[in-house]
């Protein structure tokens, strides 16, 4: 039985974004081998989207309760956004830049969520 989703993030510079992962967001984690940290994620969901451009593309979101508070919890801590938040109708969203790996949008849903809290 499938227990879990290991999700892959391909960095340029993999020491930063680890970083990130664990001063910034503070992700739960283990040092696999050597600097090499795996981190828990916590609860998760997967959507499928039709492809639209790229039947290769994935996408990353992370989620959170309250957008407002999210983003300034993490800006005091250093992240860098892009932009300001927007309603895109699934959710409030802003797109957050990860150190060395490019950016992941961050939202509060508005649509059911397949997890449980």
């Amino acid at each position: 039985m499938i227990t879990a989703v290991h999700t892959l993030v391909y960095a340029d510079d993999p020491d930063a974004a680890r970083a990130f992962f664990r001063d910034v967001l503070r992700w739960p984690h283990v040092d696999a081998h050597d600097g090499w940290l795996i981190f828990g994620t916590g609860p998760s969901e997967l959507g499928v989207h039709p492809a639209e451009m790229d039947a290769t593309h994935h996408e990353i979101s992370l989620l959170c309760d309250d957008i407002e508070e999210t983003v300034a919890e993490l800006a005091g801590r250093g992240a860098r956004f892009v932009g300001e938040v927007v309603d895109r109708g699934f959710g409030l969203c802003i797109t957050m830049r990860i150190p060395g790996s490019g950016s992941m949008l961050l939202y509060q849903p508005r649509h059911p969520v397949a997890y449980s809290k």
